[in-house]
């Protein structure tokens, strides 16, 4: 390995480690939120923002951020976002009042959003050779499809062992020391200019459209989703971003070239993404209330649970998924990994009150970390192939938007769902434990209904190989937008 290989890959070690610490702080509060509640004083409606309050502005700025990062420089972007979010984990480790930490995690998910918009895009542009490609993406996809349940340990074991407040400190060394090696391993790229797509008006548009959307997803739990309130939102949220489709289609130097939508490739492969963890989002979710509700495990407990899930997807993500992918296309590897998923998820619905973890657990986990495993990878693959150099920026944040979006719908609704089966239940003089279980059974019937339009989506839109087919779409993009887009034309 030449001295240039080696700095990609430990650069590639580099940005994953900066997606792994975003990820891990959207799970590892929720095992905090007990102590959490207990020190600051927070009642049961109020706590809830502190976790809304970072995944409103996550969810709402990812799009702008990945655009930003193809006009500014991608690496620039992901150190504000970097800097950004690991002040604000310092200032929430400090917070003595529940306006002190909702207000820093509010600034905390605008970091987050800068940082892991853009990680996609340089993954790509640092590792052109498709084989290669597909390996550093194994990588990323490990990451971010299993850092949710090495969230959960991670909090049960810095909550109970030490305290709270280090879920958030804990953060700041290893900010400062992925920034330095950033530096040093991650080159800098120009960016192809502000007066390639510099749309305020755009920006601001898609923004307040996907963040009062995401808002409005989270707080259906309280308002229900037929209440004027969440009908009345929902319907000004549709209209910024109707708003901004006009705007984008009439400017002549768009934020976002809503050309990237025409390819099958991406369209399919982002819509195929959001059903997907809209489903499993929320069933890692309310499966950890299953364990921690019913069955009456601690934090730490909870996340060794998990831990199968996160070895199994980090076996198949870094090595099986992508040869798997190179050999048969990606299509089938998504439909095998969506099959164990359903597989996995109807396991989940059959589990009883009394469940046992290697009886009735176990076999559940295993199902859902080996399609996880396949799925996310290959989807991914996918979604960036053939991507130019000048939209790959948003191209990573229209993957991390569909996952964002794509799990707050999945965990509004199915929480939803849950609820309103459990009170049935209970009304009808269900005992709580069953009441629970019968909740948490039908949300988990709806997760795997889900992921199965997920895998027809994938049979039905993304029916080429995985990567013949998206480059050869690339080359008749390119053709047809090079003379309308200079960017695109000069950077392809």
């Amino acid at each position: 390995m030449t001295a240039t290989d080696r700095s990609r890959w430990i650069a590639l070690v580099v940005l994953c480690t900066g997606m792994l610490m975003i990820i891990l702080d959207s799970a590892i509060v929720n095992v905090a939120l007990p102590p959490i509640q207990r020190d600051l004083g927070f009642s049961q409606s109020n706590l809830t923002w502190v976790v809304n309050a970072y995944l409103i502005p996550f969810g709402g700025l990812l799009l702008l951020a990945g655009r930003l990062g193809d006009l500014i420089g991608r690496r620039t972007i992901f150190l504000v976002g970097l800097a950004i979010f690991t002040a604000a984990s310092l200032v929430c480790g400090l917070a003595q009042t529940q306006g002190m930490l909702v207000g820093a995690r509010l600034v905390q998910g605008a970091g987050g959003a800068l940082t892991s918009s853009v990680i996609l895009g340089i993954i790509v542009t640092m590792f052109t050779e498709p084989r290669e490609q597909a390996k550093a993406i194994g990588v990323f996809s490990f990451v971010a499809s299993a850092g949710a349940s090495i969230g959960l340990l991670a909090g049960g074991v810095l909550t109970q062992g030490i305290d709270w407040h280090w879920i958030f400190f804990v953060n700041v060394p290893i900010g400062v020391a992925t920034a330095l090696l950033s530096l040093r391993f991650v080159d800098r790229d120009k960016g192809i200019g502000l007066r390639a797509g510099a749309d305020a008006a755009g920006g601001a548009l898609i923004t307040g459209s996907l963040m009062l959307g995401v808002y409005t997803i989270l707080e259906t739990s309280k308002y229900g989703w037929g209440s004027t309130r969440t009908l009345g939102l929902g319907a000004l949220a549709v209209a910024l971003l109707a708003a901004f489709i006009v705007r984008e289609l009439r400017t002549p130097n768009p934020l976002v070239p809503l050309g990237i939508f025409r390819s099958r490739q991406i369209a399919g492969a982002n819509a195929v993404q959001l059903l997907t963890v809209a489903g499993i989002f929320g069933m890692f979710f309310l499966g950890v209330l299953y364990l921690q509700r019913v069955l009456n495990y601690d934090a730490l407990e909870t996340g060794l649970a998990f831990l199968p899930v996160s070895a199994l997807i980090g076996i198949l993500s870094l090595g099986f998924s992508a040869r798997l992918s190179q050999r048969y296309g990606a299509p089938p590897v998504i439909v095998a990994g969506l099959a164990l998923l359903t597989v996995g998820l109807i396991g989940f619905a059959r589990a009883p009150v009394d469940g046992s973890y290697l009886g009735d657990l176990l076999p559940v986990m295993i199902p859902i970390g080996i399609g996880a495993g396949l799925f996310f990878p290959a989807l991914t693959t996918l979604a960036m192939s053939g991507v130019s150099p000048s939209e790959s920026g948003l191209a990573s944040g229209l993957v991390n938007t569909s996952l964002q979006v794509g799990g707050s719908i999945g965990l509004a609704v199915l929480a939803t769902l849950a609820a309103g089966r459990t009170d049935n239940l209970a009304a009808d003089g269900t005992s709580t434990a069953s009441a629970l279980t019968g909740g948490y059974h039908f949300a988990f019937v709806i997760a795997a209904g889900l992921v199965v339009a997920a895998m027809i989506v994938t049979l039905t839109v993304l029916r080429r190989g995985p990567l013949q087919g998206a480059q050869q779409e690339h080359e008749s993009r390119r053709i047809e937008f090079s003379g309308a887009d200079p960017a695109y034309s000069e950077a392809a």
